[in-house]
């Protein structure tokens, strides 16, 4: 097995400071078979620890060593004195995006990241995941997945039902699958629309329902795969901005829509920025929430919420005076 890979070598480096300010003055081999690796590639590892330290980067900064023979001390640790340890809620944060990782096949190495959550989850211990919620994936959206991941593999377009939240809106498409990615903790499956003959992005939770046609899947050979290095939403001209204040209830929001800024309020409450493209498709969402959301900016906006409000008082009254 390879010991100068990334996925390796990082770990190793990050342990072999503390392990050499434990025990100065011992032997390069000694040191070498303590971790399992050859002596050549333990000097590689130490003369890259020579590059490494604080920002800065001067004299005093970086880690410093000093060989004697074939021995090796470390006369200044930059800091990296301790092994890397993570916190209870850090491993188990670690544990949710690697179990979410594992439920979408397709995206990567499934056994190797399984194997990768069983060793989180054992350096974790019971006592570190009592009450932690592991919400995975709804039966629905597993049996996406799969219809997915096999149209991919037998490289077959598809026909799907797709609620598209920004416009409230149900739509069928005929679509080109290229690939499958997590972005945020969510799957996606990326394809070419041949309505809207572009490359898309379709939420897998928010595919109504899904067939694998016969034909084969033909994305353009200059369809591009999209880049979600930065997200994926990115605010264009047409959109807008506007504030609602979510009560505990309605905090489902802030995860189900893309929104720019979530502050907590206290009382499980949060004020959220949101980007909106159609007015009307705002308001009804808070009209829909009913006391759950209340919009506190655009002012327009705050005015056509509360005319429409009244005017769906006003007629729940006159049905009642005409009962």
């Amino acid at each position: 097995m390879s010991t100068g890979g990334v996925t390796e070598r990082l770990p190793r480096l990050l342990s072999l400071v503390p392990y050499l300010l434990a025990r100065p003055g011992i032997p390069v081999a000694e040191a070498a078979a303590d971790f399992g690796i050859s002596e050549k590639q333990l000097r590689r590892d130490l003369e890259l620890l020579w590059m490494c330290g604080l920002p800065g980067y001067g004299p005093g900064d970086l880690v410093d060593l000093s060989f004697s023979g074939d021995t090796v001390t470390v006369t200044h640790d930059a800091g990296m004195r301790r092994p890397l340890r993570l916190t209870t809620a850090e491993a188990t944060a670690l544990l949710m995006a690697l179990r979410t990782l594992a439920d979408v096949p397709g995206v990567a190495d499934t056994e190797a990241v399984r194997r990768a959550a069983a060793k989180v989850e054992r350096a974790v211990g019971d006592a570190g995941l009592a009450g932690v919620a592991m919400d995975g994936p709804t039966r629905e959206e597993a049996a996406t997945t799969a219809a997915v991941r096999d149209a991919l593999v037998a490289g077959r377009a598809m026909r799907i039902v797709y609620y598209t939240a920004g416009r409230d809106a149900v739509s069928q498409r005929t679509i080109d699958p290229m690939r499958l990615l997590i972005v945020d903790g969510r799957g996606y499956l990326e394809a070419w629309c041949r309505r809207a003959e572009g490359v898309r992005l379709f939420r897998l939770d928010r595919v109504e329902d899904v067939a694998v046609l016969d034909e084969p899947a033909a994305p353009p050979p200059d369809a591009e795969p999209t880049d979600v290095s930065e997200g994926l939403f990115r605010p264009s001209a047409e959109h807008r901005s506007a504030v609602l204040l979510l009560e505990r209830e309605a905090r489902w929001v802030a995860e189900y829509y893309p929104v720019d800024e979530v502050v907590e309020l206290g009382d499980e409450r949060v004020q959220v920025l949101m980007r909106y493209a159609d007015p009307a498709w705002l308001v009804r969402l808070v009209l829909g929430l009913g006391g759950g959301a209340r919009l506190l900016e655009p002012p327009d906006l705050v005015e056509s919420v509360a005319t429409r409000a009244r005017e769906a008082l006003d007629a729940v009254d006159r049905e009642r005076g005409d009962g």
